[in-house]
């Protein structure tokens, strides 16, 4: 989980991915509109598979937290 960071001031300190301005919700999008893993790293290059496996990590952790 190390992978996800808050700042308050990027994207509306929204959970981030590496302090990247990439947030988790956009990956979730992506992935949700039927976007592949492959599709996501390719329009994301500075992302890796394991960028993605903590935003779905993450995703289910807030989930059970509900």
């Amino acid at each position: 989980m190390d992978r996800i960071t808050l700042e308050p001031g990027k994207r509306g300190g929204r959970p981030c991915i590496r302090g990247l301005r990439i947030s988790v919700n956009d990956v979730l999008s992506m992935l949700s509109s039927g976007m592949s893993q492959q599709d996501v790293l390719d329009d994301f290059p500075e992302l890796t598979e394991q960028d993605i496996m903590a935003v779905l990590a993450y995703a289910a952790d807030r989930e059970h937290r509900v």
